[in-house]
């Protein structure tokens, strides 16, 4: 067999889905519509009488989930991040994080890659409406691979998780063997001028960025951090103090999102100038996922452009 260059994140989601439910009969999984897109019908034809279909109702959907939880299910809740993180956020809130259920949330389709199903279906905003709610935990995979571990790991874990995956193939730039470490950053290169902090699908194009920035004489980190909530303080207050200066890039809002949590970070633990690649309070088009991220400036040279503005900003410090 060919070696396996992109895949995507969704289907590392389904994949795992059907391994978890080989070893643990409390797995159980929920869909709204969506089972061949989100790729829970992988699931749902191998353990049928452990998937339920809601239909077009997130938030009935949300509060079964509640409730197969307290009967010591494990329920995976699946459907587009636009949706779930939308339409069934005050369940999300008030049923599940208040009570700290044990329910996980698989939000598909996140970002403007979903490409040309629009505005309505791609999830900008779910990372920032999830991660301020108290307990619940926020995962963003960059690859097949990590995203995989992610929803492994997941299991292990008592109380709500939002796994947040994409539609189209993405290059593989993890390896099987990597380790998953919840809650901590991953180091893809080292440097000394400038750190860029990857949150998601997004990590090929800002290892390009440190290759074109490597031939402009500028030695930039680059972090690979997929989780959200809790965010590695440690990692971004080393990475400030080492290299002064800090640029995040997400496939989402620049609003409340990767970014916002990382600022946070950095005003309290040891401030420095920072740039934010994302959406710029926008919705999304429709396009290639090609198209849009030149439009909505998610490539390499859009953080190469946002590296040089920091530095100067740096350099202007003294």
């Amino acid at each position: 067999m060919a070696e396996v260059k992109a895949r995507a994140t969704r289907d590392a989601y389904g994949e795992a889905l059907v391994e978890l439910g080989a070893k643990d009969e409390r797995i159980v999984v929920l869909g709204a519509d969506l089972t061949d897109s989100t790729r829970t019908k992988w699931f749902a034809d191998k353990y049928p009488d452990r998937f339920f279909d809601f239909g077009i109702a997130e938030q009935n959907m949300l509060n079964a989930a509640a409730g197969l939880s307290l009967v010591g299910k494990i329920p995976f809740v699946s459907t587009y991040g636009v949706f779930v993180a939308g339409r069934a956020w005050d369940q999300i809130r008030t049923t599940t994080c208040y009570s700290n259920l044990n329910v996980k949330i698989g939000g598909a389709h996140g970002g403007i890659s979903v490409g040309p199903d629009g505005a309505t279906h791609q999830a900008l905003e779910d990372v920032a409406t999830m991660r301020v709610l108290p307990n619940m935990v926020v995962i963003v995979p960059a690859d097949f691979y990590e995203c995989k571990k992610a929803v492994m790991w997941s299991v292990e874990h008592y109380g709500p998780v939002y796994l947040r995956f994409g539609r189209e193939p993405v290059p593989i730039v993890t390896k099987p063997e990597d380790p998953f470490v919840f809650g901590k950053a991953n180091l893809i290169n080292d440097g000394s001028d400038v750190t860029i902090i990857n949150n998601g699908p997004v990590l090929k194009q800002c290892m390009e960025a440190v290759e074109m920035l490597a031939q402009k004489g500028i030695s930039a980190r680059l972090l690979n951090m997929h989780t959200v909530k809790p965010i590695d303080r440690a990692a971004i207050r080393q990475a400030a103090m080492e290299t002064g200066a800090i640029v995040t890039v997400e496939e989402h809002q620049v609003m409340g999102g990767f970014g916002s949590a990382v600022a946070e970070a950095v005003v309290q633990e040891h401030p420095v100038p920072m740039r934010f690649i994302g959406i710029q309070d926008r919705f999304g088009e429709s396009g290639t996922p090609e198209e849009l991220f030149e439009e909505f400036g998610l490539t390499a040279k859009h953080i190469v452009k946002a590296v040089e503005e920091v530095l100067a900003q740096k350099k202007g410090r003294g």
